[in-house]
């Protein structure tokens, strides 16, 4: 039951790293020229266009921003197509307007907005193990598999760098719970009363179809996408111009990605809807405000940590009569888990976010701006949860 949601032992280490071997290993049949083509159409579809760009041109994005400011980004590609580059991705730069942060990212990958450039490279130059062996670092590589309370005891007692792992976020950044994502972890939420993928796709598909079917330039989010299960549904659908499919874990976004590229009704001309990965916190969306047709959130808002946050930027990147759907639990399913955690509360002690009850669920949209007579909660027996809001539109 709930174990499921915890860990995977099945899953080790060496299996994931059998799998990986695996799947790097698999050949790529295109010849250059098919994969130069490719590289061409990545260029020319970055922002879902279909008219040809100059490469000496940037061009800004109509919905991506600085997930800080909020200020419009420019898109440029780097580099040139060279003859005997068979590489098949782009690689892209988003920068601020006012020139002050730049993101990167790969149309064959993701875009990584959640922090700048210049950021990253200090995050990663701070992080970086040095080469005099520390027990400690191999251990907090380890820590996805720690239970808080025992978590918060190392790294009181020194054995743990810090106890800065959050883990209804960091959980799922773990390569292994992303292998296991669609292979038997999500089809166990059935237990809590969730649909199935195909049921709660359409039930978002019937949703969303007002407010985008014939709408020039139609923008839908996928949030916390996890693996892109539903990713895949709403962009093969062809319902919408473009689908943005965001989520905090790289491994998570990686699984998507090698997904979306294995999956032969993505890769046809007749494709119209274009789709791009991002990688960003909710708390933070990196996109303009009132910019967003539909958002989808399925078995999410539990593993947010700033839930108030989050909520809040999803009211505020929605146009007016834009749509959210979201699915979630109910504490109860998750007894025994809170049992086990002692009573201990706080992002770095639980294991989710613990909702105990759809008026607990009422009150913190409707304290995030959503209007109270817009919302929709309902309970799917014993412990699932759909969420229905609709903006409201301007007069």
């Amino acid at each position: 039951g709930t174990n499921a949601f915890v860990t995977s032992p099945s899953f080790s280490s060496t299996t994931t790293t059998t799998t990986k071997t695996r799947l790097h290993s698999t050949v790529n049949t295109d010849t250059a020229e098919e994969i130069r083509i490719k590289r061409k159409q990545e260029l020319l579809g970055l922002l879902g266009s279909t008219t040809k760009q100059s490469n000496n041109k940037s061009i800004v994005d109509p919905v991506l921003a600085d997930p800080i400011s909020k200020l419009p980004l420019k898109v440029e590609t780097m580099g040139a197509m060279l003859a005997g580059d068979t590489s098949p991705g782009v690689k892209v730069s988003f920068t601020t307007e006012d020139g002050t942060d730049v993101f990167m990212g790969r149309t064959n990958t993701f875009y990584n907005l959640l922090e700048p450039q210049q950021q990253q490279q200090q995050t990663s130059s701070s992080s970086s193990p040095s080469k005099k062996s520390n027990p400690a670092l191999s251990l907090d590589t380890l820590r996805v598999f720690i239970p808080p309370p025992l978590r918060s005891a190392m790294a009181t007692a020194g054995v743990l760098q810090s106890d800065d792992y959050v883990p209804m976020r960091d959980l799922f950044t773990s390569p292994s719970v992303s292998f296991a994502y669609e292979r038997g972890w999500r089809q166990g939420f059935a237990q809590a009363g969730f649909p199935g993928a195909d049921e709660e796709y359409d039930m978002v598909r019937k949703y969303f179809e007002d407010v985008t079917k014939d709408v020039e330039g139609s923008t839908v989010v996928d949030m916390s996408c996890a693996t892109g299960l539903f990713t895949r549904r709403l962009a093969k659908s062809n319902d919408y111009n473009r689908v943005i499919a965001c989520d905090y874990s790289e491994s998570m976004l990686q699984e998507a990605r090698r997904r979306i590229n294995s999956d032969p009704s993505l890769q046809t001309k007749s494709s119209t809807t274009k789709l791009d990965l991002v990688r960003c916190d909710v708390a933070k969306i990196p996109m303009r405000t009132s910019s967003i047709d539909a958002l989808h959130a399925g078995a999410a808002m539990h593993c947010w940590p700033d839930l108030d946050a989050g909520l809040g930027e999803i009211y505020r990147v929605l146009k007016p009569g834009g749509r959210y759907f979201a699915t979630t639990f109910l504490s109860n399913y998750f007894g025994s888990l809170q049992t086990a955690e002692g009573g201990q509360t706080g992002v770095n002690r639980q294991a989710f976010q613990y909702f105990e009850s759809v008026d607990v669920l009422r009150s913190m949209l409707v304290k995030a701006g959503f209007e109270n007579e817009k919302v929709s909660v309902e309970v799917l027996e014993p412990a699932c949860v759909v969420i229905k809001f609709e903006n409201e539109k301007v007069s």
